[in-house]
């Protein structure tokens, strides 16, 4: 069986890939690493991804949304790993599936329109900070504590959604204690969360399997943003080491980078190949989604981290540097490769999935 995306899923990431290319390149990128005081938060950027329909292409029509699929989510979270894109997108996405998974319709009529529409950011809290497992609050009669750790956008966000022991929550921010963080990545604006007794509003859906859906979900969409850094790292290097000369040859040339540069490869078109099955397989309610996630997640995130380490190396003193770009990819594949489980974590969940079965 032949596999590939659609005519309209194609028609979307040309679209995503060419503003990108001609409104928000390496110089706006840079402008947001160079003023880590800012909210991290284009405007013009913020106010294209609502027009454009980025926000709201898992959201129901019935709620202004598109109505698309994870593997439409997941071609934008490919183009925006290739720019590092900066914002609070992903974090405003899984707040629409929380609510379109486990809200009720009262409470996705009231939220999904304005994700949609980017009037509202959102930003979430599903899992303790460094763990793959358990929940980061604690509720009792509706009022939530805990240190929720270091959450991307909370700074900015208008709603929050938090994982308890007995489901998942809607909070209002200015319930909550924020301190912002510096972070080495800085296509992020992190911060640490504090609740101390909060009131929040129980998603009245929530149940232990949505919440693993929705940890799926997002591990599938950091996959593609991370196979989206790794095929920008290895591209870039490429084309550096095909006019770079040294002894009177192109670098590319010598047998020991142009080996591994093609190792290189072949391990990122099978993480690209596993990123879009997973998203595939989510849309589709595959038996074998949860193992495709997992899959996903630690190939996308070994190749990552591997490509952009070949990238500072192979463009020699330059990528070392702060001026040029590379840091860019690198720090960005270090802070995603441990968002929603690391290679480990999701390695010991695949050896579960397969014994189990």
């Amino acid at each position: 069986m032949r596999f590939q995306l659609t005519d309209e899923q194609r028609a979307l990431q040309d679209a995503v890939r060419s503003y990108l290319r001609d409104k928000f390149g390496p110089a706006q990128v840079r402008e947001v690493y160079e003023t880590p005081e800012s909210d991290g938060v284009p405007a013009s950027l913020w106010k294209a991804i609502g027009e454009q329909g980025w926000l709201a292409v898992l959201v129901p029509e019935e709620h202004d949304g598109i109505g698309l699929g994870l593997l439409d989510a997941a071609v934008i979270a490919r183009a925006f790993g290739a720019a590092t894109v900066p914002g609070p997108w992903l974090g405003t996405i899984l707040v629409g599936e929380c609510v379109r998974l486990a809200g009720s319709a009262g409470q996705q009529a009231k939220l999904l329109p304005r994700l949609a529409a980017g009037e509202v950011k959102g930003a979430v809290a599903l899992l303790p900070q460094g763990s793959f497992v358990g929940t980061p609050a604690t509720a009792a009669g509706g009022l939530l504590t805990g240190n929720l750790g270091l959450v991307e956008y909370a700074g900015v966000a208008d709603t929050l959604v938090v994982a308890a022991q007995d489901g998942l929550y809607l909070v209002d921010p200015a319930h909550a204690t924020i301190t912002p963080h510096e972070s080495l990545d800085r296509t992020v604006r992190l911060a640490t969360v504090v609740l101390d007794e909060a009131p929040g509003e129980r998603l009245e859906a929530s149940t232990p399997e949505v919440l693993a859906e929705i940890l799926d979900r997002a591990a599938v969409l950091m996959a593609n943003d991370l196979v989206g850094i790794a095929r920008k790292a290895l591209s870039d290097t490429v084309e550096y080491d095909k006019t770079r000369v040294q002894f009177g040859k192109p670098v590319g040339s010598f047998q020991a980078i142009k080996h591994d540069l093609a190792d290189l490869h072949l391990g990122i078109t099978m993480a690209e190949h596993a990123a879009t099955y997973a998203a595939h397989a989510a849309d589709v309610d595959a038996p074998d989604r949860h193992l495709a996630a997992s899959i996903a997640k630690a190939k996308a995130g070994d190749m990552a981290n591997l490509s952009t380490a070949a990238m500072i190396q192979y463009h020699g003193g330059i990528g070392y540097t702060w001026e040029h770009d590379s840091h860019f990819y690198l720090k960005r594949a270090k802070r995603l490769e441990y968002q929603y489980g690391d290679a480990s974590q999701h390695r010991e969940r695949i050896a579960a999935l397969l014994l189990d079965a």
